[in-house]
């Protein structure tokens, strides 16, 4: 039997939650697979052998039990953040042939970064919040004219990080230095965005041997001023599945999901995040490794299809490969 390595861990502030998301993914495996959980670590790669951890070879994703080599036949890359989610890791196992289910580089680092995917949609008639991208902390006055231009509340959002980390909501301009020294403490390149005032809804997305499909959308209903990190992983809002939408509305929500998917060329599963502004979908990010701990969306989803998750990633197996 093919053995699977889920690789997890990464070098970002999301370590844990992707090993959890991994753990989740290894817990439902299908059966026909023989699936490892493998950890990148700053000090290197690793394979979970029951309660212990051998060492991968990350040059042929080999390693040894017993004195017997083993090798991992096909990867699911489950790393949020550096260095998973934004193609790393994809193009490095292109480099030593070992085949991989998730979007590959190109499509990971895009969608990515969130400033250059929202540009990259808006050019197909997408609509977008309106924003301005800064590089570098000292662009303090640029920071000063987007209030001016955009106004407030302002979003201040690390352009390559997830789960939250380093995004703020900015009321007041006093504020808004302090939240742009989180942001680049996140990530190297910071977008501020207009607010977006409407209902916030989420699509996964994911191929099957059918085609593409869309699960049961999600609506998030945030206890603090948006979707932080304290709201998606500690209970501080209402994840409503399915959403209190129209059919209509969900429709195209839908379906406009699958667009992206494809205009991103997209694999395995990813998720879109709108606000619906007088019923009308504006994206806010794209995520081609979503969450998938339970106390994430898409099993949510899953779960509000009736569909296990087993079964889930028996789909993407045999329509990836």
């Amino acid at each position: 039997m093919k053995q699977v390595g889920i690789i997890c861990g990464g070098y970002s502030s999301e370590f844990e939650i992707s090993v959890k998301s991994a753990k989740t993914i290894f817990d439902n495996f299908p059966e026909g697979y023989v699936p490892r959980m493998i950890y990148l670590r700053k000090s290197g790669w690793t394979v979970q052998l029951k309660d212990s951890e051998v060492t991968l070879d990350s040059t042929n994703f080999t390693y040894s039990i017993d004195g017997k080599s083993q090798k991992i036949d096909l990867a699911i890359i489950y790393i949020h953040g550096d260095p998973g989610e934004n193609g790393k890791i994809q193009a490095y196992l292109e480099m030593i042939d070992i085949p991989y289910v998730n979007s590959g580089p190109l499509a990971s680092q895009l969608s990515f970064d969130k400033w250059y995917c929202n540009q990259f949609l808006k050019g197909f008639g997408i609509k977008v919040a309106d924003s301005i991208y800064l590089t570098k902390p000292s662009e303090m006055p640029a920071a000063e004219k987007a209030v001016n231009d955009l106004g407030l509340p302002i979003f201040v959002k690390p352009c390559d990080s997830g789960s939250s980390y380093g995004i703020a909501r900015v009321d007041d301009v006093s504020d808004l230095q302090s939240a742009l020294d989180n942001a680049f403490a996140e990530g190297e390149t910071v977008v501020l965005e207009a607010f977006l005032d409407g209902t916030e809804v989420t699509c996964a997305v994911y191929r099957s041997p059918e085609g593409l499909k869309a699960l049961p959308m999600t609506e998030i209903v945030s206890e603090n001023s948006f979707f932080d990190y304290e709201a998606k992983y500690l209970g501080q809002s209402q994840e409503i599945t399915p959403a209190r939408i129209s059919d209509e509305i969900r429709d195209r929500c839908q379906e406009l999901s699958k667009k992206i998917y494809q205009l991103l060329n997209l694999r395995s599963v990813a998720r879109v995040d709108f606000m619906l502004v007088n019923d009308e979908p504006y994206v806010i990010e794209v995520n081609t490794i979503p969450g998938f701990s339970p106390e994430s969306l898409v099993p949510q989803m899953i779960e509000c299809k009736g569909q296990s998750v087993s079964d889930f990633w028996k789909e993407i197996l045999e329509a990836e490969l």
